[in-house]
């Protein structure tokens, strides 16, 4: 365990000092991006304006044959955008740990484009020791290359043992951005029965007890990942960080995978993943505050500048706990509004 005061120095000599603070910046969806794809990387220029984060993504789904031409790809895809300009974050998914190409990842990409980039996502972390072996080497490659900024992790929970060490991971480093739940490899972990990808399951449900007339039991599907969740957030939040919900598998479910990710930002997370286009917008829609909502919570805001005492607003008594939930929401509604001027009409904050 690191001390206190040697807990934000940087850990190689001309490496960049960490972050006290997380850079405030929205977050609402983190868009994959597969950068072997010549033809999906070429769009990617007008993408970065619709989406808050793109990710180039070098692990599941790039075949082997494939890993070279995706960090290749991932390279000229951020040199050919300025993400900056659009506000919009650059992230890559690293292959695993284990793997034999993870080191020609991060050797190659902070040597190219360590400067542009904003965060790498680590996948399958399993305790504080996958963090800290990244964060050193990270250091190590920053100052070798004279990145000014320092480049924030991003863990993925997809084992059993990963979500058992989450408080740790949170706590491992200042380098955590946060974390994302990965539901198909956690399952598969856990021995879950289940070959969906996030979302719920028709068979994991509650059912009422009989009734003495015996009439139909009222029965509910209920959210496989509601435990992990809140074990996440909670690990993040305590940590200053952000956590996230995964993947949504089922690109022709619109419906389910607005529910899920509903579920998610009611329960703290800060965005989700969209694989397809077509969750570009679910996520903008749900990872944004309803307008009823912002509109009183700056009526709250506005009652209690301080945030102390207690006032009645339509007949309910508001107070220090009721104006902290109020300050989240209207946060977030400012956030929202400096990157999407609809809204932020709508929200009154133009």
């Amino acid at each position: 365990m690191k001390l206190p005061r040697r807990f934000f120095q940087p850990l190689a000599a001309g490496a960049p000092a960490p972050f006290r603070e997380l850079p405030v910046k929205l977050e609402r969806m983190i868009h994959f991006v597969p950068p072997h794809n010549e033809k999906v990387r070429a769009r990617v220029p007008e993408l970065a304006a619709t989406v808050d984060v793109v990710l180039g993504n070098l692990e599941d789904a790039v075949p082997i044959d494939q890993k070279e031409a995706a960090r290749k790809g991932f390279v000229a895809m951020a040199r050919a955008t300025d993400f900056a300009a659009s506000g919009t974050g650059l992230w890559t998914r690293i292959n695993a740990l284990n793997s034999p190409w993870i080191l020609d990842d991060l050797f190659e990409i902070v040597a190219e484009v360590g400067d542009k980039l904003d965060v790498v996502m680590v996948p399958k972390v399993e305790g504080p020791w996958d963090i800290h072996y990244i964060d050193q080497l990270l250091a190590q490659l920053e100052a070798r290359h004279g990145v000014t900024k320092p480049i924030l992790v991003h863990a993925i929970l997809e084992t059993a043992e990963g979500v058992a060490n989450v408080d740790a991971i949170a706590s491992a480093s200042p380098r955590m951005h946060g974390m994302s739940l990965g539901p198909a490899d956690l399952a598969a972990s856990r021995g879950m029965k289940t070959t969906r990808v996030g979302g719920g399951h028709p068979d994991y449900r509650v059912i009422a007890d009989p009734t003495s007339d015996g009439a139909a039991r009222a029965s509910a599907q209920q959210d496989l990942w509601h435990y992990t969740i809140a074990r996440m957030v909670d690990a993040c939040m305590a940590n200053g960080l952000k956590a996230f919900y995964g993947p949504f598998g089922d690109f022709s479910d619109g419906e389910a995978c607005e529910a899920q990710f509903r579920n998610a930002f009611l329960m703290g997370c800060a965005g989700a993943w969209t694989l397809h286009p077509n969750q570009v917008a679910i996520a903008k829609r749900v990872f944004a505050p309803d307008p009823a909502e912002v509109a009183f919570a700056v009526r709250i805001v506005e009652a209690m500048p301080d945030g102390t005492g207690a006032v009645m607003l339509d007949g309910k008594m508001q107070d220090d706990a009721t104006w902290k939930q109020a300050k989240v929401i209207v946060d977030l509604a400012k956030l929202v509004a400096e990157k999407d001027p609809e809204l932020a009409k709508t929200y009154g904050l133009a």
